[in-house]
């Protein structure tokens, strides 16, 4: 492949949180935690970046925070005119976070905005934030809707929306783990997707419709069915096997999800360690078809997509552990992977054995361009 002639997310539009500033409102909003001091609770005890955040409600208790979206996985909705799936993505970008905390997701809120108003679509939407709320054992207990056609757009003259939620979960204040008791040694274990998961739409869509010139609703054989409701296909929710883990008492040492940046999301935990990944499984067809249809470099498709694995536990290199851990989530209907171990490694790299690419700054390269230690 001509790296020249590789489409990468930042051609399909999409720029990098230093590109967009995100420092000069961080300046901003990172001082606010100042405005609960002396209040005797409110105040956050991680730092802003994490998965999720927690809030020290006092008595011991913390109170897990986090917001996501769906993303440009509504234009594909948008595209097919079905908008029974997307409701899903929702619930799911935003319990799997709050998982990462060690906090079981309690409710939700949800704000929908749209350029028209339509019940039919109203109606998908909430069928499919059901769906996501039964498989994540919450509840959906409010929410906005705003009329705003001077503001969204979509696919279609009257179509477009945006799906946005926020989730809260209860964790006590001393078991918030943010990987601490991480160390090198201890074993990855992966957790696979149910494919493209919600991260990464910009890219494919470039791909796929763009360079490709590929129709939404092209059948493509190898998937039994058109490439739009592959993409459909809702992100997974990884709280029921993540929460009998907890209750089972699974050493869980770090909780993972794997969106957007791929495999260096590990590097979020707090310990200053890398990761050497290997033989990991081979990923769902429809990456391939992005890569193929772009072409995308193999370290693009790492740092964009999930590339099979949607979530990744780290635990203690004890077979018992890590057998009893398989066990548990293939209970669960999902296949696990022991996909590498914890290294030492201040710089926090991100290994890929078998690719030859390690991650570092935010970005995959060749494994020999890695900075010197």
């Amino acid at each position: 492949m001509n790296p020249s002639e590789a489409v990468s997310y930042r051609e399909a539009g999409v720029l990098t949180n230093d590109e967009l500033g995100l420092d000069r409102l961080l300046r901003w909003v990172r001082p606010t935690d100042a405005f609960r001091s002396g209040k005797g609770f409110g105040k956050s005890a991680l730092d802003i970046g994490y998965f999720a955040n927690v809030i020290d409600l006092g008595h011991g208790t913390g109170l897990a925070l986090t917001t996501d979206g769906v993303g440009t996985k509504v234009l594909i909705a948008e595209m097919l005119g079905r908008y029974d799936t997307i409701g899903i993505d929702c619930v799911a970008m935003n319990v799997n976070d709050v998982i990462c905390v060690g906090a079981e997701p309690v409710s939700m809120l949800d704000y929908i905005a749209l350029e028209r108003v339509t019940p039919e679509i109203l109606d998908a939407i909430g069928r499919g934030l059901h769906e996501g709320a039964r498989q994540a054992g919450v509840s959906i207990v409010g929410g906005e809707i705003s009329q705003v056609p001077e503001i969204i757009r979509g696919e279609a003259p009257g179509r477009g929306l945006d799906l946005v939620g926020m989730c809260v979960g209860i964790v006590p204040i001393d078991q918030v783990n943010v990987g601490q008791a991480v160390e090198p040694g201890d074993v990855i274990v992966g957790l696979k997707s149910s494919g493209i998961h919600s991260n990464g739409l910009t890219l494919a869509r470039k791909a796929l419709f763009g360079r490709a010139g590929l129709k939404p609703n092209t059948y493509i054989d190898e998937f039994r069915r058109t490439i739009a409701e592959e993409l459909l296909e809702p992100t997974r929710i990884y709280v029921p096997q993540i929460l009998e883990l907890q209750a089972k008492r699974v050493p869980l040492k770090a909780l993972v999800n794997i969106t957007s940046d791929g495999f260096l999301n590990l590097t979020r935990i707090r310990p200053a360690v890398g990761f050497r990944l290997r033989n990991l499984p081979k990923p769902q067809p429809i990456f391939q078809l992005i890569q193929a249809s772009g072409p995308v470099s193999e370290a693009e498709m790492f740092h964009v997509f999930n590339m099979g694995i949607g979530f990744c536990v780290i635990v203690p290199p004890d077979r018992d552990v890590i057998h009893r851990l398989r066990e548990i989530v293939h209970s669960h209907g999902i296949e696990s992977y022991e996909i590498g171990e914890v290294i030492e490694d201040v710089q926090r790299r991100v290994y890929l054995d078998d690719f030859g690419l390690m991650g570092h700054g935010g970005r995959f390269v060749s494994a020999r361009e890695q900075p010197r230690s």
